[in-house]
């Protein structure tokens, strides 16, 4: 499967109110616990119609199927994220295959590699990954990725694994420009948050983004982490993230691809809508 490399035009214009689609966002972290209902309340205000709570154990995949439940505009994703890769077992997997199958639950993961900290040894990363990606295209779900300093293993695990699956997001994208047309050339969607709002750290990945086709670009805050740091004004709560500031991310993107900020909403949260049916 090979992406066009070149940004083609976007073919939508949005004659009405912003709709934003969050595809990452921690809900279920504690720093929410106080205010979590308000934080959900600010996003809808703000235009966010629709927020992808990401599952990253057992637990924290069952939490965030609970809270989606809450909402009609939330739902989750459920999987083993690779820092705890070493705790998959076969009745880790009976587990993981029950809340895959829940209605609310609209990807497997987050699952992939991390060999940036190596939370868990990387054999373990490994076997786990390969493990979701064969449940992910048994049960025909698209697949919610995370790979840091793994390029090299990462690309032909996925690669196997690709044409069985329906679909995959590379999440919280910020690699080299070799690594973004690898993951385009599998057909993947990329995945960009407030770290392309980084004068500094980001600027890299700010060069990158007008590379990525209009129908394989996805925004997310990836909150309570990677705050904007360009933002005008200090967020609701000091140095927290939230789906609130998902615009914010968006306007930047529109302002790197030379688009308009209510055509790469509109474009964006389609392509979630799509990729996550």
């Amino acid at each position: 499967m090979t992406a066009p490399h070149s940004n083609t035009p976007s073919k939508t214009h949005n004659t009405g109110p912003d709709q934003w689609a969050d595809i990452g966002v921690n809900l279920t972290d504690r720093q929410f616990n106080d205010d979590r209902e308000t934080v959900i309340e600010r996003a809808a205000s703000a235009g966010v119609a629709w927020q992808l709570i990401t599952g990253t154990s057992i637990d924290e995949s069952r939490a965030a199927i609970a809270l989606a439940g809450e909402y009609p505009t939330l739902f989750a994703t459920a999987g083993l994220h690779p820092h705890s890769a070493r705790f998959y077992s076969p009745a880790l997997e009976k587990e993981l295959r029950e809340l895959l199958a829940h209605e609310q639950t609209k990807a497997a993961g987050e699952m992939g590699l991390d060999f940036n900290r190596d939370f868990s040894p990387r054999p373990d990363q490994e076997r786990a990954f390969e493990a979701q990606l064969a449940l992910a295209a048994e049960l025909k779900l698209p697949v919610f990725l995370h790979e840091r300093d793994a390029h090299e293993r990462f690309l032909p695990i996925l690669k196997a694994f690709r044409d069985d699956l329906p679909g995959a997001v590379v999440h919280c994208f910020t690699g080299s420009r070799q690594a973004l047309f690898d993951y385009l050339d599998l057909d993947c969607h990329i995945g960009i948050t407030g770290w392309v709002c980084d004068e500094r750290r980001g600027k890299p990945l700010a060069e990158l983004v007008p590379n990525i086709p209009d129908q394989r670009l996805l925004l997310e805050t990836d909150a309570p982490y990677l705050l904007p740091r360009d933002l005008p004004e200090a967020p609701p709560k000091k140095r927290r993230n939230e789906p609130a500031l998902l615009p914010w991310i968006g306007q930047r993107v529109a302002q790197l691809r030379g688009q308009q900020t209510p055509d790469v909403a509109a474009m964006t949260y389609h392509n979630a809508l799509a990729l996550f049916r």
